[in-house]
């Protein structure tokens, strides 16, 4: 029950998507279940006479995912390897709809839309959603790299399966791990923006470790197995340094590309992460430095965002190539 405030009665108040995300409202099963039939056999009712799904069954969030891709952005084929991350559709959509209001700001409030904008997605992975949701929302044309080749081979199923994609998505393959930019960063990019969802584990027993602790605030039992509802290869979800590791060596390798690129961005799962970000950026010379925070239900996520323009430079971008 909420108060007078929009409060729940324990205090918490309930944090909405951007506004132009499309799935700001409520799941409808039935609708979705008609674009997806195969979402159908996981619906059931719950307690409140609810339809819903198990959250904590893969089988059936990767059902939901493929409703939801296919109703909202048009996607007919959407397909990934068992044991691949299975992202939830609602909260990268969010990132994608924040990225466009950063664009905005540098271009006199406007959205820069269609394929003269160009967006490098780092680690795009084998679901190749963020890619997805930005060229159907605004035509953007994107650039998907990822380490692992079974991940391109499963993103590039789906590509060659959705003809719409196929023209505005490009995968490239990172051939050494060590790297972010380079290898991928070809002589002739010219890139308006950077997006990264990064592995946020130091090493796969601290990964270990936090996903029993989630699947035993999920089940509330001690002894269940861990099964993760979204998946995730190690690289997906770990790295050495962790995140602000991966985030510092993104930040190191933006400089030499730096007047090539107007706005680079990732997400960053802990806050207590953005210090050290902030103050690397400080040292290569970052001439704007975002902390743009985004909400889903009761949590609180959120992205960095840095350029080597000021404003008046900026500006210039946006007009040598989104208004010629």
């Amino acid at each position: 029950m909420k108060n007078h405030k929009g409060r729940t009665a324990k205090g918490k108040e309930k944090l909405r998507l951007h506004p132009r995300n499309p799935h700001r409202a409520r799941y409808n099963f039935p609708l979705l279940a008609d674009s997806c039939p195969e979402l159908a056999p996981f619906v059931k009712t719950n307690q409140y006479g609810n339809q819903t799904i198990d959250f904590a069954d893969p089988n059936a969030v990767k059902a939901l995912n493929k409703a939801l891709l296919n109703h909202f952005y048009g996607v007919t084929f959407w397909d990934i390897p068992e044991g691949y991350l299975c992202p939830p559709i609602p909260g990268r959509a969010d990132y994608i709809h924040y990225l466009a209001d950063l664009l905005a700001d540098s271009n006199g409030g406007h959205i820069p839309r269609g394929k003269q904008v160009r967006v490098l997605d780092v680690g795009t992975g084998a679901n190749c959603v963020y890619p997805i949701v930005a060229t159907k929302e605004y035509g953007w044309h994107l650039v998907g790299s990822d380490v692992n080749p079974i991940a391109i081979g499963a993103a590039s199923a789906i590509l060659q399966a959705n003809a719409s994609l196929k023209k505005r998505i490009q995968l490239r393959q990172q051939t050494d791990e060590s790297h972010i930019f380079q290898g991928v960063w070809e002589n002739d990019d010219y890139f308006d923006l950077t997006l990264c969802n990064p592995p946020f584990h130091a090493s796969e027993a601290t990964m270990a470790s936090e996903n029993r602790r989630k699947w035993r605030g999920l089940k509330g039992d001690d002894t269940a197995e861990v099964t993760l509802n979204f998946g995730g290869q190690s690289k997906e979800l770990w790295c050495d340094g962790g995140e602000v590791g991966f985030l510092l060596r993104m930040i190191d390798e933006s400089v030499p590309v730096g007047q090539r690129c107007l706005w680079f961005t990732s997400l960053v799962a802990r806050k207590d992460n953005l210090a050290p970000l902030q103050q690397r950026l400080q040292q290569v010379g970052a001439k704007q430095v975002r902390i743009i925070e985004m909400a889903q239900g009761q949590k609180i996520s959120r992205f960095i965002a840095w350029s080597f323009f000021d404003n008046a430079e900026q500006q210039a971008w946006c007009q040598l190539r989104w208004k010629s």
